[in-house]
C-alpha cells in the first residue's frame, strides 16, 4: 500500500501530529513519523525529502510552526502532495505558521488544513491515496458514515434530555 510521511519539526509537535497518524492507522494506511528540523539539520532534511518517494512515500504531510518552512520545502523537492499543518504558536496563536504555509510562490503547492488541524491531514492524505484505491476509498466512506451516525445520536440525546439536561 502507499505510504505517508509524516514529518515535524519538533517532538512538541507530537500532539497534533499523532492525530494524522492515528486516522491513518484507522483507515489501514501505512505511514512513517520522523522528527527533523529544516534549520537545525538542514542535510539530514534534504535527504528525507530528496528519498522520500524512493521509499514509496505518495504524501507527506509536514507540521511546522513559526517560520514553518517544512512543508515548503517538503513541496519544493518531493514532487507529490504535500499536506501543511501550522501548528499552533504561543506568539501568534499559529496565524504566523499557516500564513507562512499557504504564502507558497507559485508552482510550489502545500494543501493547508487548519491549525492544529491533524485528523483533516491524515483524512487529507488518505483522500488523496484512495483516487487509486478503492479499497481505501471504501473505508473512508464508511468512516464518513460513522460520523454521521455519531451526530444522529447526539441529536437523539439532545431530543431526550433537552439542552439544559445535555
Amino acid at each position: 500500500m502507499a505510504k505517508v510521511g509524516i514529518v515535524m519539526g519538533s517532538d512538541s509537535d507530537m500532539p497534533v501530529m499523532s492525530k494524522a497518524a492515528d486516522i491513518l492507522e484507522q483507515l489501514g494506511v501505512e505511514y512513517e513519523m520522523t522528527i527533523i528540523s529544516a534549520h537545525r539539520e538542514p542535510d539530514v532534511f534534504f535527504e528525507y525529502a530528496k528519498t522520500a518517494e524512493s521509499k514509496g512515500f505518495k504524501v507527506i504531510i509536514a507540521g511546522a510552526g513559526m517560520a514553518a518552512h517544512l512543508p515548503g520545502m517538503c513541496a519544493a523537492i518531493f514532487p507529490m502532495p504535500v499536506i501543511g499543518i501550522p501548528m499552533h504558536t504561543t506568539s501568534l496563536g499559529g496565524r504566523d505558521s499557516l500564513y507562512s504555509i499557504v504564502q507558497m510562490p507559485s508552482g510550489i503547492p502545500v494543501a493547508t488544513v487548519a491549525i492544529n488541524g491533524g485528523a483533516n491531514a491524515g483524512l487529507l492524505a488518505a483522500k488523496i491515496l484512495a483516487t487509486s484505491d478503492e479499497a481505501l476509498l471504501g473505508r473512508l466512506k464508511d468512516y464518513s458514515r460513522e460520523l454521521g451516525k455519531q451526530v444522529e445520536k447526539k441529536d437523539e440525546r439532545l431530543k431526550e434530555v433537552g439542552y439544559k439536561n445535555y
